[in-house]
């Protein structure tokens, strides 16, 4: 016998559904977008009217179940996110403004995927200019890791890198040292957790940043440290050039490698 849900049920179950139909539309029109990019370029007006509509459909989003598709969701709503931050024009226009919006929605859909919250994390601090919520959401995250990190696989960067990026946000954008120190241990005492010898050497450093701070809170050769992970991870080439001019304003050198690779050095006059 087929199972009629209850109308409350039935009504959750389309509106979830309805997201996702949406979320695809959003990805053809990604796809359409790469097809035909010849588009017209829009006026201002109608940048602001689409990031209007936009706006609305996340808040809509926000309070809709789930329903067991969190996973979905958050890849869905990750996928959107790219979308927006690689439209230059528009980003040119407005700016990234729904960043933080991608970010809870991400984040609370699947508090684990964590290559997606570091770049939602880059766009809501640097971009958008929400480092407070960016450190909010990435903290979310952080209380959702597993224990043992051998249950928990990210494809890209392992989870301690949730407390740099926190540690980087409190450094350089809230200016909290003492919250930037203890991100630091924390990242150092999850790297340590992994055999590996990148981690290991990633857990040394970032004892070394909370030397460092406790020496001098104000130490520029910390901050060229932080601005260097934001250079060497950059999503797209405006943080590359956001860091890259940083680092140098700070006094940093920026060398070229013979194999094209860029590597940072903090002169020793740098306090």
């Amino acid at each position: 016998m087929n199972r009629v849900l209850p109308q409350p049920e039935l009504g959750k179950t389309i509106a979830t559904l309805a997201i996702i139909a949406l979320s695809l539309t959003g990805v053809i029109g990604l796809q359409k977008s790469k097809i035909n990019p010849n588009q017209e370029t829009l006026t201002l007006e109608e940048y602001q009217k689409q990031a209007q509509l936009e706006k609305l459909q996340l808040n809509v989003s926000k309070g809709v179940p789930s329903l067991g598709f969190n996973n979905l969701l958050a890849d869905w709503f990750y996928l959107g996110f790219i979308q927006y931050f690689g439209n230059g024009e528009a980003r040119k226009h407005i700016g990234y403004p729904l960043s933080e919006d991608f970010f809870q929605l991400v984040v609370d859909n699947d508090p684990r995927f964590v290559d997606a919250h570091l770049k939602l994390a880059v766009s809501t601090s640097i971009f958008a200019g929400y480092p407070e919520k960016s450190v909010e959401f990435l903290k979310q995250s952080i209380e959702n890791l597993p224990e043992n990190p051998s249950d928990m696989i990210s494809p890209v960067y392992p989870p301690y890198y949730l407390w740099i990026y926190k540690s980087i946000d409190e450094l350089l954008f809230l200016g909290d040292v003492e919250a930037a120190k203890h991100s630091n241990k924390m990242a150092a005492n999850l790297a340590d957790k992994y055999p590996d010898e990148a981690s290991q050497i990633v857990a040394k450093r970032r004892r070394e940043t909370v030397k460092f701070l406790e020496k001098n809170p104000k130490s520029r050769a910390v901050q060229i440290g932080a601005w260097s992970q934001i250079l060497y991870s950059a999503p797209n080439e405006e943080t590359f050039e956001r860091a890259l001019a940083e680092i140098q304003a700070l006094g940093g050198e920026i060398f070229l490698l013979p194999n094209d690779e860029l590597r940072v050095r903090v002169p020793e006059w740098i306090d």
